[in-house]
């Protein structure tokens, strides 16, 4: 049996939403795997020479781990991938290989699994849901996690006329060392904070209001936190509602930023403002797009 997934990158609390929200980007992690005598990664794209790795791979130990529980054992695997996702930059890198690994084992030990079933597994495996979710449904997703381990999920279509930049800065950081930044405890203003410009952030998706991002995007809990491990973030944060730039975000733990633009803006004038501000002359800024979920086929 082949079996080949595409699982899109993601950008997990877009702004305030922290845990809870996320969107599918139009970058992707393919991989076609195959049953083999010996397990092999032949690796192409971003970061291939650690995509390629047998030794602590995320990707052949999720699928192993997951047949062995499910009491199914293959001898080896042959996995062909492509990466056009970052690592270690907040765009979902690890989600895209959780999701990865839990459909190809679903598919190659014919675990039979529904769409709630794969969620809660990639969800239990990450610890959260925000980027798994997006990257499993596609879209802007906000889900929420219950004692059970179940998690309640829901899709909304971000509006098509706004346009996409992810900058990604030439440094990275870890998702462990982000988290180690944050307090053990909120204010009861900075909550209330948040949960407001939460409710706001989603009711601008669904109903179109670019000229709500300014506000909704602003987040007390992570953001300030991380500013320091994420000098791109202050740099970038004064562009929100300026310029055609509706609004700006970490990318979910950092160190890259979301901008959202609106339909008139040429991007390209953004970019270099993004670049010129930054001071990095290794930042990348990638045109992106809303992205559907995660597919996978067998043969």
């Amino acid at each position: 049996m082949t079996v080949s997934v595409r699982v899109p990158a993601s950008s997990a609390n877009l702004g305030p939403g922290f845990d809870a929200l996320g969107m599918a980007l139009a970058m992707y992690l393919e991989i076609e795997a195959e049953v083999s005598e010996e397990t092999s990664i032949a690796a192409s794209g971003r970061d291939a020479h650690l995509c390629g790795r047998l030794d602590r791979n995320l990707i052949l130990s999720t699928i192993f781990d997951l047949l062995s529980a499910s009491g199914r054992s293959i001898p080896g695997l042959k996995l062909t991938l492509k990466n056009e996702i970052p690592l270690g930059r907040g765009c979902g890198s690890s989600a895209a290989a959780i999701v990865a690994a839990v459909l190809l084992a679903n598919e190659l030990g014919q675990l039979g699994w529904d769409e709630a079933r794969l969620l809660r597994e990639v969800s239990r495996i990450e610890g959260h849901p925000d980027n798994v979710a997006a990257a499993l449904l596609g879209g802007v997703v906000a889900s929420a996690m219950q004692p059970d381990g179940e998690v309640a999920a829901v899709k909304i279509a971000a509006p098509s006329v706004w346009q996409f930049l992810v900058a990604i800065p030439s440094a990275s950081l870890s998702t462990s060392k982000a988290r180690g930044m944050l307090p053990d405890a909120y204010s009861k203003a900075d909550t209330i904070f948040n949960v407001q410009r939460s409710a706001l952030l989603m009711g601008a998706f669904a109903a179109g209001r670019g000229d709500l991002l300014r506000l909704a995007m602003q987040d007390r809990m992570h953001q300030p936190y991380r500013m320091e491990a994420c000098p791109l973030l202050k740099a970038l944060l004064p562009m929100s509602g300026k310029n055609g730039v509706l609004g700006v975000a970490l990318s979910g733990a950092g160190p890259s930023v979301l901008l959202v633009l609106d339909k008139e803006t040429d991007p390209q004038t953004i970019i270099a403002e993004a670049q010129k501000l930054s001071g990095d002359p290794g930042l990348e800024v990638v045109v992106t797009a809303v992205a559907e979920g995660a597919v996978s086929q067998n043969r």
